[in-house]
């Protein structure tokens, strides 16, 4: 198994910016794809964005342009650096780990957006 600790999230204001930071430890494989998911209340939970060991990044349309998603292969640690931040991206955020043979998830952070 994996397991994912997130640290960053945080109450900001609208236009400010966060980073959040998700460290993964147990059997990695050095094939896999390390992302963030997020779940407003009363929604359903969904991709924010994801890259893969290679480095390919895919991102959410509503995130395109504000979010970057980077990643430390050496630490095993995926960054979400998150600008012009606003009310509509409240949620919990989880990070995700998925390889060839399994899923993992972190317990997630809160990230809370005043106007």
């Amino acid at each position: 198994q994996v397991r994912l600790v997130e640290s960053g999230g945080g109450l900001v204001q609208a236009g400010e910016s966060l980073r959040l930071s998700c460290a993964a430890s147990g059997i990695i494989f050095s094939i896999n794809t390390m992302g963030w998911y997020r779940q407003a209340p009363g929604k359903q939970r969904e991709l924010v964005a994801a890259i893969t060991s290679g480095g390919s990044p895919n991102y959410a349309d509503s995130v395109k342009g504000r979010f970057t998603i980077s990643r430390d292969n050496a630490k095993n640690t995926v960054y979400l650096q998150m600008n012009s931040l606003t009310p509509e991206d409240t949620a919990v955020y989880y990070c995700n780990y998925r390889d060839s043979s399994k899923w993992s998830w972190g317990q997630g952070t809160q990230v809370t957006v005043s106007s």
